[in-house]
């Protein structure tokens, strides 16, 4: 079995940095990087890409909406086409650094309340997809039964089925809201145990103890968590022994 990991990488501004880059991209296989309107500036981005072209790991767009005050966790009810004009602008963005490193952006990723939005919010998924279908044909990552899936499908795109190794799950297999305390999964022990069951059994338990049956290609450790590192190599290492192979859902 193979399973793709992602991480969201570049989330710095200026002299800011969050997380550490260059030990993710030795875990990870996909780097979603962000790209100017929650996070990331142009020299933070093509350091990105440089790390992440140096390593064979896939380089995505982390689109969001123009807020780097809130890091892109505010929802904005912008109009949709702002929206698919900003998702296109990202990516261009950050194809123009992926190529002065020698790769390209191959997938497309939301952000924070732009991801949470698209899983039900069917003006703004669509947004998103219309952004990206402007750019051309680029595989887009979503929740498993969103919105922003089923739209990109329909648009003749590849839907790339996503779940987290440190978020907290509702029974209804959404993400359970930052601002409650049960969101985030802080222990590595946790982490690891939500990982190898996802990717061997094909289940995540919610929060109030609802087992989820869930398939997904692409899991994303989270780098701005708590010992996020330490949990990305933890979660490596035990896929890997239970005999999942950490690998890219786009081809090299």
């Amino acid at each position: 079995m193979s399973l793709d990991l992602n991480s969201d990488l570049g989330e710095g501004f200026g002299i800011w940095r969050l997380g550490d880059d260059e030990a993710l991209l030795d875990v990870v296989t996909s780097a979603n990087v962000a790209c100017g309107f929650h996070a990331g500036d142009p020299t933070i981005m093509r350091r990105a890409c440089e790390l992440a072209a140096g390593r064979g790991v896939a380089v995505g767009a982390q689109v969001s909406y123009r807020d780097l005050a809130g890091f892109g966790r505010r929802f904005i009810d912008v109009d949709p086409v702002e929206l698919a004009d900003g998702v296109l602008y990202q990516i261009g963005a950050l194809q123009a650094c992926a190529r002065a490193a020698g790769t390209d952006v191959v997938y497309v990723k939301p952000h924070g309340a732009l991801y949470n939005a698209t899983v039900h919010h069917d003006e703004q998924a669509r947004a998103v997809v219309a952004g990206v279908r402007a750019f051309g044909d680029l595989p887009v990552l979503g929740l498993p039964g969103s919105r922003l899936l089923r739209h990109a499908e329909a648009a003749g795109l590849r839907p790339v089925r996503e779940a987290f190794a440190d978020r907290g799950y509702t029974p209804e297999g959404a993400l359970v809201p930052r601002s409650r305390p049960d969101a985030l999964l802080t222990g590595a022990d946790a982490v690891v145990e939500r990982a190898v069951r996802l990717a061997t059994a094909g289940e995540i338990v919610a929060v109030d103890g609802t087992v989820l049956a869930v398939e997904v290609d692409s899991l994303c450790l989270h780098g701005d968590t708590p010992g996020a590192v330490e949990h990305a190599r933890a979660v490596r290492a035990a896929l890997t022994r239970a005999g999942v192979e950490p690998g890219r859902f786009v081809p090299r």
